[in-house]
């Protein structure tokens, strides 16, 4: 009897050992373990995760914020930035080429099917991009008129918003945000519809650009980031992050580094 007792207790031992690396298979012990947060970015979006064209040094709010992070989860713990898009987004989070996507991404339905979000961080209307040269479009009112062209980037909640409201003018879904811009700038599309830190480059690295803003709210949107779904525990852990940079001021400071204070969601 005191043989078989023994021996189902070393059965129970082995079974329980068995088990750890599973429970320590978690997103963020791997992190810990490998010291690396893999950050999904969109490498061209101003002000949020833009990697300067000459230097190729990446700046924005959610760079800042992903250093914040990898801090947070431990020491010698650093991000590891994976280019991603809006179009590519949910294939990299669901394949796993990214723990977390930091880069100001759109709470919209089509997307919280498939990723999880966290609590939002920043909220935009929806802006236009025209030309200064263009004398059809003067205000926000000839946007929707017979004639009009619309430029949306595809994979963007731009491309649902804008067929859905868009009665009269023609909208054009170009595959790239480039490709957007080159098709108002060569005269192809009247504008193109953007957020509020896009806009800002705009501004600020063309000279042709010119900014359209609705004299109401036209279509708010809030971001925040997202996980793949299936891991409660990460996905509380990046919320607390959420909930720890507005409490102890570190979102507002990265927001008025690059001046995106008032769109910011502080509460």
């Amino acid at each position: 009897m005191k043989c078989f007792i023994v021996l189902a207790g070393l059965v129970y031992i082995l079974l329980s050992s068995a088990t750890l690396p599973a429970q320590a298979g978690t997103t963020e012990a791997r992190v810990r373990a490998s010291q690396k947060l893999l950050v999904c970015i969109w490498p061209d979006y101003y002000g949020i995760t833009y990697r300067n064209p000459k230097t190729l040094q990446l700046t924005g709010i959610d760079i800042d914020l992903a250093h914040e992070f990898a801090h947070d989860l431990g020491s010698g713990v650093k991000p590891v930035f994976v280019d991603s898009s809006f179009s590519r987004l949910i294939a990299d989070i669901s394949n796993g080429s990214c723990d977390v996507a930091m880069f100001a991404i759109g709470i919209t339905a089509a997307r919280a099917e498939k990723l999880r979000f966290t609590k939002p961080t920043l909220r935009s209307d929806i802006y236009a991009i025209t030309t200064k040269s263009n004398r059809r479009i003067k205000e926000w009112a000839d946007i929707d008129r017979n004639g009009i062209v619309v430029a949306v980037a595809k994979g963007t909640y731009h491309e649902p918003v804008m067929r859905e409201k868009l009665k009269k003018a023609s909208l054009l879904v170009a595959d790239t945000p480039f490709a957007r811009e080159q098709e108002v700038e060569s005269g192809r599309a009247d504008l193109f519809m953007t957020d509020y830190p896009y806009s800002q480059r705009m501004l600020a690295t063309t000279d042709w650009a010119r900014l359209l803003s609705s004299p109401t709210p036209y279509h708010l949107t809030s971001y925040a980031y997202a996980v793949k779904p299936g891991d409660a525990k990460w996905h509380a852990r990046v919320e607390r992050f959420v909930e720890d940079i507005k409490r102890d001021g570190r979102l507002m400071t990265a927001a008025r580094r690059h001046k995106l204070e008032t769109i910011v969601i502080s509460e």
